[in-house]
């Protein structure tokens, strides 16, 4: 399916240029990202891929263009008003509260807040997502392998039951299960309308579940496309992805 003929623009990205200090990294990239898709972002590392998903989320705030969420103006906010209006945030490196058991890092996003979200997510529905939480509950975050911090990451978003989630490498270090489980989730996620914007190097994971693909390189899209369309651009599968395809 063309992004042009799916449902209106959930998060609309128009123009943004990011800094870090005196270091120009997104040099005015835009982005669509229809309600209930699957929307990605490849490229090589140190490209960007991460500035962008910290932009959206108010982490690293742009200097110039324009990010609106169900169409209000994101640009300015504080990243607690952004997750508070629907965005969740699955961070690279498996950043959980490492000093909080399982149980209170899942609650987090339900805790203080009047009226929680409502949806499918809650407890019970995580925890029989990832059996493996549901028997390390009362234990701390510190206690935990590197793929129970990763479900552990992905499960606290899902209890938001945000309208997207922002999931940054989410399969980087995960036995092939595990990733196989964060891609399944993925598209349960937009069965039930909602939505994911991934930055991902599984290119074979990304191209299995995104419905319409971004590539940046040194801060610029380079290619947006379906991966149908991606897969039949072989120069920048080489070139920006270190893919190689055959062709007749």
């Amino acid at each position: 399916m063309s992004i042009s003929a799916m449902p209106e623009s959930l998060l609309s990205v128009r123009g943004i240029h990011t800094y870090y200090g005196d270091s120009y990294v997104l040099q005015g990239l835009s982005l669509e990202q229809p309600e209930g898709s699957i929307v990605a972002i490849l490229g090589r590392n140190g490209m960007g891929k991460t500035t962008f998903i910290r932009s959206v989320a108010g982490l690293t705030p742009p200097r110039q263009g324009e990010i609106r969420f169900k169409g209000a103006q994101l640009s300015g906010r504080a990243p607690y008003a952004i997750a508070q209006a629907g965005i969740a945030l699955v961070p690279q490196g498996r950043r959980i509260f490492r000093s909080l058991s399982v149980r209170e890092n899942l609650l987090l996003p339900t805790s203080g807040l009047a009226r929680p979200r409502r949806g499918r997510w809650n407890l019970e529905a995580v925890l029989e997502q990832f059996p493996q939480l549901a028997e390390r509950m009362h234990h701390s975050g510190a206690a935990l392998s590197g793929g129970e911090q990763q479900m552990l990451a992905v499960g606290r978003a899902l209890m938001a039951n945000p309208d997207l989630i922002l999931m940054d490498e989410p399969s980087e270090g995960l036995a092939p299960k595990l990733v196989q489980q964060v891609g399944s989730i993925m598209q349960d996620v937009r069965a039930h309308g909602h939505a994911v914007l991934l930055v991902e190097q599984n290119f074979e994971v990304a191209m299995s579940v995104a419905d319409y693909i971004y590539v940046v390189s040194a801060g610029r899209f380079v290619f947006e496309g379906t991966p149908a369309e991606l897969e039949r651009a072989p120069e920048v599968l080489d070139q920006h992805l270190g893919v190689a395809r055959a062709h007749a």
